[in-house]
């Protein structure tokens, strides 16, 4: 059994804005989450004696960001905060140690195109490595220092990658704009499909420090490594002696928009053999493949259930001499991010959400036991050398910072101040977890959030806000599009509540809410917000109104029309209105086949049990409808879907449409809008 540790007091109250005197602080703005500095990508030098993070910087008049790489040297006795590695105004990204420690390598579009960058500790002039016709996606240097593996999207049946560029350029040049598909994924997120493939690369570096035409390793795989859309290089690996790679992809053919069989490959790294399959016996997800010390084992993470996106990844062990495959920990109902190993190679470290928080543990490789390292808020990205541990935590209450500590996790100690002197200004809501008996009597927790002006004895109106996914959760983080902050500055209570099929409570928890869109979720959110009332008193439940994207905007067109009288005021960013239509022209067709039990016409009766469609008539709370043009998760039909039946019904309601935004609205300025927009529907429908 895990017990959850406190966290540290030091680093609670490292993490807590300056105390200043209330009225010299004025309440958290929408303006303040978007300019914020955001630190990321903690990286440690081989030796453990530099940090490398990447700090996001916003310049909100030009509405965009770059990023940068800073360094802090963790042996200095000064303990002063990072300094700025790259060059100012090079955004680069993927920041990676070389093995001697000499050079940090990183990704960079400062020529033009995305290339592969290193800069020497000590300088402050990067060098460009690869100069190539198309962009680099992600790349991973090989243990010995002397090769790099790297992606690029190619036409799979050209020879070379002038041919990709040149086809690319024929298509921008040609007369004729008409595209033909013979098959799925027509479109993927927020972009067309246009038969390129994410590949696989390997290049030497020679004695001079100059990398060699690159090798195609993944030639004739139909199939993207990494992953679209949102793969990385954590999906592939070398081999200790840096002859091999391990990579994960899914070779689905006609099949691949409701297919999420991944399997690892096993390729020689110049390109000479096939590559084999290590797990074709497993027909559902197999990812981040990682090689022990010796190369005799490879571990990986490994769903069970083709076709569920949202199952449980279980931390894997594939002895390559026997061919033996176990489970490490199959005791542990947790769902593990990814796998980092110990300096002995006896442990795995990962990260996985657990009862609202995202906290960091070590797995013991031999036994399965499970212990936490660092618990509270949500940990980030983490490395690990040696007995050093650095990692990044933010909060409902605070930005990411990084941390360095102990392997143990113990010692732990801040060394960014990013924002510093901005959060000193700065009021925020407090932050409380409540629990209540939910569905079939199951405990579900809940966050209650105070608005930033709290005064005792008096009582706020009320954000409501449903998470997404569905298999998502709204915990302890410093969330960037649905920040409770954002409301609590306005003067807004903010309830959230973890309901069944929410993640980080076991699969059962987890797995409760496929084919139940509609009931189990509802009636939690329903004894959730009916708990949160009864517990706290400064909630007015009659000036409160729902909102929620994705899933959560799913939720709120439900809520309409079977909970109709609950809210003044409902918010439905990129929602499902239609489940039937959403069966066939979402993207990835696996998810709502999943969900539902079957394709839409084979198990009609289950898409229409939970269709918001059908309950239009009982509509009354006026309703905010926003949705991104790009959009190709849930079509922006469904939003406009929406609109019309609010707007026919006679009911109050606006819509916020982005050409330019796909499920996420990500620019500054429409960030802005977004938030500023929200909350004056809120304002207006809950004023006294």
């Amino acid at each position: 059994m895990i017990v959850k540790a406190l966290f540290p007091a030091l680093l609670l109250a490292a993490l807590t804005p300056l105390a200043h005197a209330e009225d010299a602080r004025r309440p958290f703005d929408v303006r303040d989450l978007v300019t914020l500095e955001r630190v990321g990508s903690p990286t440690l030098s081989p030796d453990g004696r530099r940090l490398v993070v990447t700090v996001r910087q916003v310049d909100f008049d030009a509405n965009k960001a770059s990023t940068g790489l800073w360094i802090e040297d963790l042996y200095a006795r000064d303990a002063a905060p990072p300094v700025r590695f790259t060059p100012e105004g090079m955004n680069v990204n993927s920041p990676a140690f070389s093995p001697d420690g000499r050079y940090v390598w990183f990704l960079s579009a400062k020529s033009g195109s995305q290339q592969i960058w290193r800069q020497a500790i000590g300088s402050d002039t990067p060098e460009q490595m690869t100069d190539l016709p198309l962009d680099v996606g992600s790349f991973r240097l090989a243990p010995s220092g002397y090769k790099v593996a790297f992606s690029m999207e190619v036409f799979t049946d050209c020879a070379d990658l002038d041919c990709t560029s040149q086809r690319l350029a024929d298509t921008a040049a040609g007369k004729t704009t008409g595209v033909i598909h013979d098959r799925l994924f027509v479109r993927h997120w927020d972009t067309w499909a246009d038969g390129r493939r994410s590949q696989l690369f390997v290049s030497e570096l020679d004695v001079d420090g100059k990398l060699s035409e690159p090798v195609h390793i993944s030639r004739g795989l139909d199939g993207d490594v990494p992953s679209k859309p949102f793969g990385d290089a954590s999906e592939y690996t070398w081999s200790p002696d840096s002859g091999t790679l391990v990579y994960s992809a899914r070779v689905a053919g006609q099949s691949e928009a409701w297919s999420t069989n991944f399997d690892l490959f096993h390729v020689a790294a110049n390109g000479g053999a096939t590559p084999f399959n290590l797990t074709a016996g497993n027909p559902a997800m197999d990812t981040g493949p990682v090689f022990s010390a010796d190369g005799t084992k490879l571990y990986y993470r490994a769903m069970k259930r083709p076709g569920f996106e949202a199952d449980r990844l279980a931390l894997m062990e594939l002895d390559l001499v026997t061919d033996a495959v176990r489970e490490i920990a199959p005791q542990w109902d947790r769902s593990a991010d990814g796998i980092t190993l110990s300096a002995d190679g006896a442990t795995i470290y990962t990260t996985a959400y657990d009862v609202g928080t995202h906290d960091l543990f070590a797995v013991d490789i031999a036994d399965g036991d499970v212990r936490m390292v660092v618990a509270g808020g949500n940990i980030g990205g983490f490395d690990l050398a040696g007995d050093t541990l650095a990692y990044t935590r933010d909060s409902l209450t605070s930005p990411a910072q990084a941390f360095v500590a102990r392997a143990d996790g113990s010692s732990p100690r801040q060394v960014t101040v990013n924002n510093q002197d901005v959060l000193a200004t700065l009021a925020m809501g407090e932050a409380e977890q409540f629990s209540f008996a939910g569905w079939n009597g199951e405990t579900v927790y809940g966050w209650v959030v105070k608005p930033a002006n709290y005064e005792e004895g008096k009582q706020y109106p009320v954000a409501f806000l449903i998470h997404g996914g569905p298999q998502g959760s709204f915990g302890d983080n410093f969330h960037y599009r649905w920040n409770p902050q954002t409301y609590a500055g306005r003067g807004f209570a903010v309830v959230m509540i973890d309901f069944h099929g929410s993640v980080g409570y076991g699969q059962d928890f987890t797995d409760s809410i496929s084919r139940h869109w509609g009931d189990r979720p509802l009636e939690d959110l329903q004894k959730g917000w009916a708990a949160a009332q009864a517990k706290y008193a400064f909630l007015d439940g009659d000036r409160a109104c729902a909102l929620g994207g994705s899933y959560g905007g799913y939720m709120v067109s439900w809520i309409a029309g079977v909970w109709p009288d609950a809210f003044r005021c409902l918010v439905n960013h990129a929602g499902v209105f239609d489940t039937r239509l959403m069966g066939v022209n979402t993207e990835e067709l696996w998810f709502s086949e999943w969900e539902n039990g079957g394709t839409v016409w084979d198990v009609p009766e289950n898409y229409e049990r939970f269709n918001p469609l059908n309950h239009v008539a009982k509509w009354q709370a006026p309703m905010l409808v926003i949705h991104g043009e790009k959009d190709y998760r849930v079509l922006v039909e469904q939003g406009l879907a929406a609109f019309s039946a609010a707007q026919r019904r006679g009911i109050e309601s606006r819509l916020l449409r982005f050409p330019d935004e796909n499920h996420w609205i990500l620019k500054p300025h429409n960030s802005v809008q977004w938030h500023d927009t929200v909350n004056e529907w809120l304002e207006r429908w809950t004023a006294e």
